[in-house]
């Protein structure tokens, strides 16, 4: 198995790719397993998604207000502005840290 790890975005836009091709929620799932393992979304996540694809062709989160987020690093704040979704594992070798 490919060592990529998919973030949210590339998973939703994934299955944008199989709704347009007209797979079934189920397929899309099982393709995605196949591909990506635990990594994939569960069908639920799936069919929720086909579902919104039927109403409004989006694949961001919706806002939600809360406190904005203040970092002290600069650095920091550029790699999780880019990709929100890093684990702490990998931003730590990015800084060369432990975790």
């Amino acid at each position: 198995m490919p060592s990529f790890k998919p973030n949210k975005r590339h998973l939703r836009e994934l299955l944008i790719y199989f709704f347009n091709l007209k797979k079934s929620a189920a397929e899309a799932h099982r393709l995605l397993v196949k591909a990506y393992g635990e990594a994939a979304l569960s069908e639920r996540s799936c069919r929720d998604w086909f579902q919104k694809f039927k109403n409004v062709n989006d694949v961001k989160d919706k806002e939600r207000s809360r406190r904005p987020k203040v970092y002290k690093d600069a650095e920091l704040e550029v790699l999780l502005n880019e990709d929100s979704c890093q684990a702490q594992k990998e931003l730590a070798l990015h800084f060369d840290l432990h975790q």
